[in-house]
């Protein structure tokens, strides 16, 4: 009996310390607002959490995305169909009681539970503003007269909590509407070629509107310090997060 429960306090002591680990190397942001602090905790590609008010909002949780300590969601967003933005397994694993799910009308096809929003419509939910920004593909895409993200399937996202405005942009490349965007205080832009853009577009998108941060997300493969280099200069915080953790060794 001594050995088993032995064994059964390691393997808590185990469980708390991958926890911890797990909690240590995330890259948490804070950001100030007027109704107190968000805090954005990068997870995997394009998956993150937010932070305020006592509530935590996911956008596009997704497999292998470590969850690991992690709280259960007040509101998940999703952006796309695509299987690196949701995973119906996932969503279940973070759900709770109350759980409500906000995803472009496509995705609710396969996230039967999600209330759909789309482009150009806005939903307030527990002090945020969320407003359904186009994201999609101008000239990439899988064959001539195909694109990887047709115009109005997918969502970005603008929220906007105690006056300060957060973008995520989904997938998409360099669109007027990006471009077009005012007040962002924090953008999270992806790039990665073929399926949206390379850092050099990104960077020109960035400059159209002008965030006061910039952080790339949903970069894999991407060379960072292209995107970087090209916003010097500017006068916008650009912040380079690990969003593909290497393994333990």
């Amino acid at each position: 009996m001594k050995i088993t429960m032995r064994a059964a306090a390691l393997v808590l002591v185990a469980a708390f310390a991958m926890s911890a680990n797990a909690q240590t190397r995330r890259q948490t942001q804070e950001f100030k607002t007027s109704k107190g602090t968000v805090k954005i905790t990068p997870i995997y590609h394009a998956a993150l959490l937010i932070e305020a008010g006592g509530k935590d909002i996911y956008l596009d949780p997704a497999n292998p995305a470590d969850v690991t300590g992690l709280p259960q969601a007040d509101l998940i967003l999703i952006t796309d169909i695509h299987g690196d933005h949701l995973d119906p397994n996932l969503i279940s694993k973070l759900s709770k009681p109350g759980t409500e799910v906000m995803a472009p009308p496509a995705v609710v096809k396969t996230v039967t539970n999600a209330t759909p929003i789309s482009n150009g419509e806005t939903k307030e939910w527990n002090g945020w503003k969320i407003e359904a920004i186009p994201m999609y593909n101008i000239k990439r895409g899988p064959a001539p007269g195909q694109l990887y993200h047709p115009k109005g399937r997918g969502n970005g996202y603008v929220l906007t909590y105690g006056g300060k405005r957060f973008y995520f942009s989904g997938d998409t490349e360099n669109i007027p509407e990006m471009r077009a965007l005012k007040n962002i205080d924090v953008a999270f832009v992806c790039m990665n070629v073929p399926y949206t853009m390379p850092p050099e577009e990104a960077a020109e998108a960035v400059k159209a509107f002008h965030p006061k941060v910039v952080i790339p997300y949903h970069y894999k493969g991407s060379d960072l310090s292209i995107f970087k280099k090209d916003l010097e200069g500017t006068g916008i915080d650009v912040r380079l997060l690990e969003w593909y953790p290497k393994a333990s060794s």
